[in-house]
């Protein structure tokens, strides 16, 4: 230890005496630190050391209570002018050894070292609780004192303020006096500005955010070309409020303002990460707000945004299209610089904060295909409320995914918009958390809150958080305080129910006005310039809105292009028949690569037959189960080019240890995944185990999907029924977006499903949802019942331009069944079948013809043979959606019209397929043919909790499908 910057603090001085009589009985027995210190402090030896003991002198307490009192509360002599209490030690030094003074100087340095403690403390306290006492509410309402952040809370009295201390955590020099300490400290972390940062625990990086925030006092020195650009974003933004508010009274359009400090942020936002290298940019926000960036920094034409409003073409979105504060855009972005950034703002429902998860998906896939492993040229903005931030579970879940391997975009900038009110609700009824952030802390991020009428504050905090992401590839979250002029929409009467808020909003200026203010007092700009930006903005307005209402009135749908190009939605078109079969030799060749691993490494002994079957499989010596299926398809997909990504929980293993993708070393824990090591020239391929979310997954799935047209996406639930969590993401995302946005995806859900005596919660994955949902050719559902038709129906999925979310109910149990396997043949020859034929062939002679889908055909069959029933077809329904009359028909045409047709299901009546079958074909099928159901009885759970409850009443399905006709 040497110099005063390190010589200790001491706040509790009986704690170093405790030390010193533990060093003058045995050196040994304290801190090595310590023990060089006190024998420094003895010899004489230390350079800048305190009280010289000297070699003659009996030892004795520094700060012994007996013999000296105890140090004043009061100030002590004034120092020297230049001195701080830990240069006054130095002198200490000069002095004689054991002098009759040296106990009275020993006395007055402790108090000296316990005052820069001290100073230490309120520094600290600043850095923690600073933002407490930040002007970060524009309506100017009070907030309550911090003790800690006043000098009596340390016994530091107005008499100190003159009086040098160290700051050699603080830039600048070394030593200052404590006034000019509390001004910096409060300019930093009080004015309109305030930050949590420290319940991150890496002190590099509190650090990083110390010195760039303490050495400016976290104010930016913009130039006039800034300010000038800042307040016309400001204009572009209150302008077009204005004008819409004037143009179309009454009309909801969720009005920005209050909060137009967002346009400038965003500007800002973008223009900085452009200059770092940033070249794609996915935004999501919800609907307030979303017209006037739509127009003021998407670049969408106002005069399409004024057609939305006149919506003159009630036949162009019969039954289809969504409001216009809820769509999307894209454009190319050039910054000042000359960089080129790609903007996407994705679309959403109004429910709050779903679409995050979709937005990081995008960035992501956009990142792989680009090979941006760096994460570092594509970047997600989330905006978000305040009341659904704190309120909804989704942000929890997505903030989780950001430091994930597989999931992780190199950090996301979130924007909080705080209006300091949800709909009607303050915040003091939406959230126990102080801030609307209280989530965030989950991270080890900051948290910037900020004034949104002090726009320069604003530019402040999004150059710092651009900087930190650019630094640390973490999240960043800027917390903009702000207010709602009007109500929730544009016939709201918000002062029902915030009276008071209403009447302080009621007089103040817009932000654009008061920014103006400022910026004439500094001669940073004449009324007539601003003047003029107005006046131009208006103009422009004007122009767009003639235009719109002018002979051309009709709105124009976006045709795909891009990475789309070449696929199509609606309905199937010419490559209904794509070829998904495969050859012999590259059946068997594929096959055994998928049973190699490494040399050395360690296979689980369990796991050395499953790799001995598989060889077995690609000798033709043994049929394909469900496993080796699947991995066929995935690896033949990835050799022909086709990006994997398959994540789930568990899904590396699978929830039924049946996939083995990814493989263990017994001894060192090593991985190995066989499909990512076919061939130099293949896709690349990702499976990997999700974090224990449905919605927030499900919905970076989606959004990965929208983003790789050409890639086979897959989101695997653990049990089918998980799936319920993840609703929204399937309701307004997934089986809706082509309808509402013209969005298509080829997202593959694979979801176990079957009835299997496991209870409510284990059986079913609603498979009566999903038909509910389908129409217009939207989804497809299927359930296979053989290895083969999961590989046709995957190969199909990847290889057809088709693009439709496939929804598929997987086994459980019979991933292990004797009979679900299927010949190297089927692979060979084959393609997927909506409807496989009668097994044994049968056709006419038969007085009934079962139809089935899923697991409940193994145990008709089975029932069948035991009974020897040649009079009874089975026929599995494999394909539910889309199901074509003419499919139906062919099916059953075999079979004499009067033999009746009879729907066996394992779910109860009022689920599974039977209810939308009967409603989609009525009391005949096509051909005239009557067919009756047979299921569980209707009833509000799925399943019976009872093991002897469910094998009884699958025996009852059985006799009766098999028993008398009615």
């Amino acid at each position: 230890m040497s110099g005063s910057q390190d010589f200790p603090n001491v706040a509790n001085l009986a704690f170093v005496e405790s030390l010193l009589e533990e060093f003058l009985r045995d050196p040994g027995s304290v801190d090595p630190q310590w023990r060089r210190y006190f024998e420094e402090l003895g010899n004489g030896t230390r350079d800048t050391g305190g009280v010289k003991l000297g070699p003659t002198a009996k030892p004795r307490r520094i700060f012994q209570r007996a013999a000296v009192e105890p140090p004043p509360v009061g100030p002590p002599p004034p120092l020297e002018q230049g001195k701080t209490p830990l240069t006054a030690l130095d002198e200490l030094e000069s002095e004689p050894a054991a002098t009759p003074g040296n106990g009275q100087a020993a006395r007055q340095v402790a108090h000296m070292v316990a005052l820069q403690d001290r100073v230490d403390q309120l520094i600290r306290a600043f850095r923690v609780r600073g933002h407490m006492v930040a002007r970060l509410d524009p309506l100017r309402r009070p907030v309550e004192p911090q003790a800690e952040l006043e000098l009596g809370f340390y016994a530091l009295t107005e008499a100190d303020l003159e009086r040098r201390f160290s700051i050699n955590t603080i830039l600048g020099s070394a030593v200052i006096p404590l006034r000019d300490l509390l001004e910096l400290l409060r300019n930093t972390y009080c004015r309109f500005i305030g930050i949590e940062f420290y319940h991150m625990h890496e002190l590099s990086v509190k650090k990083w955010l110390q010195e760039r925030m303490e050495g400016t006092q976290n104010r930016l020195q913009l130039t006039r070309e800034e300010q000038i650009r800042i307040l016309t974003r400001l204009t572009d933004a209150v302008i077009f409020e204005d004008f819409i508010q004037k143009k179309f009274p009454g009309a909801k359009s969720f009005s920005l303002e209050g909060a137009e400090s967002l346009v400038p942020l965003l500007d800002l936002a973008i223009e900085g990460a452009g200059d770092l290298g940033v070249r794609e940019i996915v935004m999501a926000m919800a609907h307030r707000g979303r017209l006037n960036v739509l127009a003021n920094i998407m670049g969408k034409s106002p005069r399409d945004i004024f057609r939305e409003f006149e919506d003159a073409d009630p036949e162009l979105f019969l039954g289809r299209g969504d409001v216009k504060y809820h769509l999307g855009y894209n454009r190319d972005w050039v910054t000042a610089s000359g960089e080129k950034v790609h903007l996407t703002l994705c679309f959403n429902p109004s429910h709050l904060e779903f679409v995050n998860p979709v937005a990081l998906g995008r960035v992501r896939a956009k990142q792989d295909r680009n090979r941006d492993r760096e994460r570092a040229r594509g970047m997600a903005i989330l905006i978000h409320g305040d009341a659904s931030f704190a309120g909804e579970g989704i942000t929890q879940e997505t903030l989780n995914l950001s430091r994930l391997e597989h999931y992780q975009t190199g950090g996301t900038l979130h924007i909080i918009v705080n209006n300091q009110i949800g709909f009607t609700t303050p915040p003091v009824e939406g959230r126990s958390s102080t801030y609307a952030t209280g989530v965030a802390k989950m991270l080890q991020i900051p948290i910037f809150h900020v004034n949104g009428e002090d726009p320069e504050s604003v530019a402040q905090v999004v150059r710092l958080a651009l900087q930190f992401r650019q630094t640390f590839k973490r999240d960043v979250v800027i917390d903009m305080y702000c207010y709602r002029r009007r109500g929730h929409n544009e016939g709201d009467e918000p002062a029902f129910t915030q009276p008071l808020m209403y009447k302080e909003i009621g007089k103040r200026p817009s932000v654009r006005d008061d920014y103006l203010k400022r910026l004439l007092k500094l001669g940073g700009v004449t009324r007539e310039e601003a003047e003029r930006i107005t006046e131009l903005r208006r103009e422009v307005l004007e122009r767009e809105l003639s235009a719109a209402r002018g002979e051309d009135r009709g709105m124009r749908l976006d045709a795909l292009g891009g990475s789309w190009a070449g696929y199509y939605g609606g309905p199937l078109g010419e490559d209904r028949g794509v070829e998904t079969s495969l050859s012999r030799p590259r059946l068997s060749a594929l096959l055994r690569q998928l049973a190699e691993v490494p040399a050395g490494f360690h296979l689980h002994p369990k796991l050395e037959k499953w790799m001995d079957a598989r060889r077995e499989m690609a000798d033709g010596k043994r049929p394909l189960d469900w496993s080796a299926a699947e991995a066929l398809a995935l690896a033949r997909l990835s050799i022909e080019g086709i990006r994997i990504r398959l994540t789930g929980q568990d899904s590396e293993r699978g929830t039924f240890s049946h996939r083995h993708a990814v493989l263990h070393d017994a001894e060192t824990g090593e991985t190995h995944t066989p499909l990512q090591h076919l061939s130099k020239e293949q896709a690349p391929v990702e499976i990997a185990n999700s974090p224990l979310s449905e919605t927030g997954v499900l919905g970076f799935e989606y959004g990965y999907s929208l983003d790789t047209p050409e890639g086979l996406v897959l989101w695997e639930a653990q049990f089918g029924d998980f799936a319920n969590v993840a609703q929204v993401i399937i309701d307004q995302f997934i089986v809706s977006g082509e309808d509402k946005w013209q969005r298509l995806s080829g997202l593959v859900l694979l979801l176990p499903h079957g009835f299997e005596g496991q209870g409510p919660e284990h059986s079913s994955a609603r498979l009566e949802r999903f038909l509910m949902l389908a129409a217009d050719d939207n989804i497809q559902v299927i359930q296979p019942t053989t290895p083969a038709q999961l590989f046709h129906a995957l190969c199909r999925q990847a290889l057809r331009r088709w693009r439709k979310p496939l929804i598929v109910m997987t086994p459980k149990s019979l991933l292990r069944h004797p009979k679900v396997v299927s010949p190297a043949g089927d692979f060979i020859k084959g393609a997927f079948q909506s409807i496989i034929p009668d097994a044994l062939g049968l056709t006419g002679a038969v007085n009934r013809v079962l139809l089935c889908s899923g697991k409940i055909y193994y145990e008709l069959e089975e029932a069948r043979e035991k009974l020897g029933r040649m009079d009874t077809a089975i026929l599995r329904l494999e394909q539910l959606y889309p199901l074509p009359d003419e499919t139906l028909a062919q099916a059953l045409e075999p079979f004499p019209a009067a033999v009746p047709v009879v729907w066996v299901q394992e779910e109860p009546e009022n689920m599974g397929a039977w209810r939308y079958l009967r409603h989609r074909f009525g009391e005949k099928l096509p051909g005239g043919r009557s067919w009756r159901g047979v299921t569980r009885a209707a009833a509000a759970s799925p399943a019976t909790g009872s093991g002897s409850s469910h094998r009884l009443e699958q025996k009852q399905i059985i006799e009766r499908a098999l028993g008398p006709l009615a």
